[in-house]
């Protein structure tokens, strides 16, 4: 009886080890649309087990989800590097990265750098890089062989083939080109406001230069490929879709900088399965893997030495557009103080209106 007891249980138990082994391994992450994409992810579970269930978002209901949650129910999320401290500081949705769970050298350290800046919170980081684009300039070289900064916007000989969004990015890369920072000026709204006034000043006196400011991105194309407009101030993979059209024409890293968006990997408060989290970072950063996310995608990564291994039509493009130092000169978008964002609406309303 006793031994028909034992026996009993140890066929239970291994029933159940048998079930509990059956059970995947799971990652939920919150991500933008197209940043997981299929392949990679079927690649993930194939060599490490993991199941990944995916749940796309953006910026404004990753914050929404994970404050209803207080940073419950994903392991890992993908926000804007410009998006993270001031709602970690009043929320406290996220938890510290443990950089020793990341494999850095993996990273551009100008990214990583970059990154780790622009989500401090007190004495901790709270995120890691992962994919980029920028903005800057789209010229015909044919017609414009000399443009290769944000000044030629504001440029006579060009008068009348000028175009860009009368939007902050504007007001930035202006300000950049004019020799300050304004990302430095970020923590003195008075300083701030000095130098967006004289920015101001410049894009008032230029008025009379411009063709249009766009507001539809595949406008502006149309109006580079019509010979309508010559220099334009858009984003990198704009001017790369007219390159294939049209050699003359290409997007242009400014010698001032392109200005950069990066979003990211970082880990919600109550992630539960953090290892798996780690485990998907770094190999989506792994190079042969973040290769495959640019050519399917066109977004460059943080991962170093990633765009030697893209589809050569995809290398030639970044590397016609950006050398290394053109990488390491763009200017990361830092979060943005509540109080700078009336200073601007204000600035760009006095240039509309202004005759």
């Amino acid at each position: 009886m006793k031994r028909g007891f034992v026996l009993g249980c140890m066929v239970v138990a291994l029933l159940m080890a048998g079930v509990t082994s059956g059970l995947a391994e799971e990652l939920n992450l919150l991500t933008w649309k197209g940043y997981a994409p299929k392949v990679l992810v079927d690649q993930f579970t194939k060599e490490t087990g993991i199941k990944v269930n995916v749940t796309y978002s953006n910026n404004e209901e990753m914050i929404a989800k994970l404050r209803a949650t207080r940073g419950a129910g994903f392991d890992l999320a993908q926000p804007s590097q410009d998006r993270i401290s001031s709602v970690q500081a009043k929320y406290k949705i996220y938890q510290p990265i443990d950089i020793t769970k990341v494999k850095t050298e993996q990273i551009i350290p100008s990214m990583l750098n970059a990154v780790k800046k622009n989500t401090m919170v007190k004495e901790h980081f709270y995120a890691v890089p992962f994919c980029w684009g920028t903005s800057g300039l789209i010229v015909n070289k044919k017609f414009a062989p000399h443009a290769d900064d944000y000044t030629a916007l504001l440029d006579p000989q060009y008068a009348g083939r000028i175009s860009y969004r009368l939007k902050r990015p504007t007001l930035i890369a202006i300000a950049f080109a004019m020799g300050d920072d304004p990302f430095a000026k970020y923590a003195d709204v008075k300083a701030y406001k000095e130098l967006m006034d004289k920015v101001a000043g410049q894009l008032t006196a230029g008025k009379k230069l411009v063709k249009n400011y766009w507001a539809n991105g595949d406008a502006l194309l149309q109006s580079m490929r019509s010979g309508e407009v010559h220099v334009a101030m858009a984003w990198d993979n704009g001017g790369w879709k007219l390159h294939a059209e049209n050699p003359d024409i290409d997007f242009v890293a400014p010698k001032s900088g392109a200005l950069g968006w990066i979003d990211t990997f970082a880990l919600p408060a109550k992630a539960k399965n953090v290892d798996a989290a780690y485990k998907w970072i770094n190999f989506m950063l792994r190079p042969e893997n973040a290769a495959q996310f640019t050519n399917i995608g066109k977004y460059g990564t943080a991962s170093q030495g990633a765009i030697e291994l893209t589809k050569a039509d995809v290398r030639a493009d970044f590397q016609r557009g950006f050398s290394q130092a053109d990488i390491d000169n763009i200017k990361w978008y830092p979060p943005v103080p509540a109080k700078l964002e009336s200073i601007e609406g204000k600035i760009l309303d006095k240039v509309k209106a202004a005759q």
